[in-house]
């Protein structure tokens, strides 16, 4: 007879992810085992493999959940009748929403992903590229100008957007909504202020 689903299964299973990325943030995926991510999971090594076979399997679920929430929350904000400049300044703000209460899922991200096999990689890159590109266009509306026929360029300001939203991350990370506000807008007028002048 095939074995029930219990009803607190996704709940469970989110309590995994949850704790696997601190223990892997802050131990590093390599050195956390099985018998240690089911300790602070507060359950035993057999029921943690109920839910995965592997370290693998948990690392991977972490990151596509992650990524995966992310682009979808990012790429699907309603952007219609603002102004470029409008379009810039709500997606960055909702960047660093996004990212707050991930700061270990973030930390995986960056730390993790190679421990992955290359298909499993490609998936994921897909995710930050479809983020990526979200925030490229609208600097290529913001400054169309600046941007034409200028590749290299263009993609070199879209990731120092990236580049200035992850220094956040890193500094600010217990951050509540109205710094993190305060700062998007900072982003988003040095951004507005520097690509026009390219």
């Amino acid at each position: 007879m095939a074995r029930t689903i219990a009803k607190d299964h996704d709940q469970k299973r989110e309590q995994i992810l949850k704790t696997a990325a601190k223990v892997f943030a802050d131990q590093g995926f390599d050195r956390a085992s099985m018998t240690v991510l089911a300790k602070e999971c507060g359950i035993s090594k057999a029921n943690i493999y109920h839910y995965y076979d592997s370290k693998d399997a948990i690392l991977y679920d972490i990151l596509e959940t992650y990524l995966h929430e992310l682009r979808d929350r990012i790429c699907n904000v309603d952007l219609s009748g603002l102004t470029p400049e409008q379009k810039l300044q709500k997606a960055v703000r909702e960047i660093l929403y996004a990212y707050q209460g991930a700061d270990d899922e973030h930390r995986v991200q960056i730390s993790g992903m190679n421990a992955l096999t290359e298909e499993q990689q490609q998936q994921l890159r897909g995710y930050q590229r479809d983020l990526v590109n979200f925030v490229r266009d609208i600097l290529k509306e913001l400054a169309p100008d600046s941007f034409s026929g200028a590749k290299d360029k263009l993609r070199a300001a879209t990731m120092s957007v990236f580049g200035m939203l992850n220094w956040y991350y890193m500094w600010n990370t217990g951050a509540g909504t109205k710094a993190r506000e305060d700062y998007a807008d900072l982003v988003s007028t040095l951004t507005v202020h520097g690509v026009r002048r390219l």
